[in-house]
């Protein structure tokens, strides 16, 4: 049975890293998948959030760094050590790697789970903005495939790990602003209704 699962993580991976490689996707991923490109971007988000979004934006502002620190530290430091996947880009032999291979482990994917961590906990706290947010993070861990860095269950499992962490802390906020703040709008407990 564990073959067979590897079976169509490899194929599935071979698809992406090969089959529909070409010099414009190359570009396209290896640019989102760069998160020093995404610094603009981040300080520009956070700064509307932390000074236009009220009080739900300021706690929201230092919940994501949070939330970041937390879920990409866990997933580094603890369960790719536990699991000790070696990436395909160092074991399978004709693997296409546009931006080389890196040492570390493959499983989880850390873009996938902080992507997705960010993804869930901005999607519940605003709503409108579910699509973009998953969309995105869909296209950030798919380009770690694409870019023969991960297979695709270290993406899968990045996405549910990231997801988990983020409702986790979108919980956790919310607990928060009940508790200790008044804020208008609490998205999430209209949506559990």
């Amino acid at each position: 049975m564990i073959e067979l699962f590897y079976n169509i993580d490899l194929s599935i991976f071979y698809f992406f890293n090969q089959t529909i490689s070409t010099p414009v996707l190359d570009r396209f991923f290896s640019t989102i998948t760069n998160v020093n490109n995404w610094y603009i971007a981040y300080i520009i988000l956070l700064s509307i959030l932390f000074f236009k979004g009220g009080k739900r934006g300021k706690i929201a502002s230092l919940g994501i760094i949070l939330l970041i620190v937390f879920s990409d530290q866990i997933s580094h430091n603890i369960i790719k050590e536990a699991f000790a996947r070696v990436r395909p880009c160092n074991s399978l032999p004709d693997v296409i790697t546009p931006l080389g291979c890196t040492g570390s482990y493959s499983f989880p994917s850390n873009h996938a789970v902080n992507n997705f961590a960010a993804a869930m906990f901005f999607s519940i706290l605003y709503p409108n903005l579910r699509w973009i947010l998953f969309i995105t993070a869909s296209l950030v861990a798919l380009s770690r495939v694409y870019l023969g860095l991960h297979y695709p269950s270290d993406i899968i499992a990045g996405a549910l790990i990231g997801a988990a962490f983020g409702y986790i802390f979108t919980w956790l906020q919310l607990k928060f602003e009940k508790r200790f703040v008044k804020v208008r709008n609490n998205s999430f407990e209209n949506e559990e209704k």
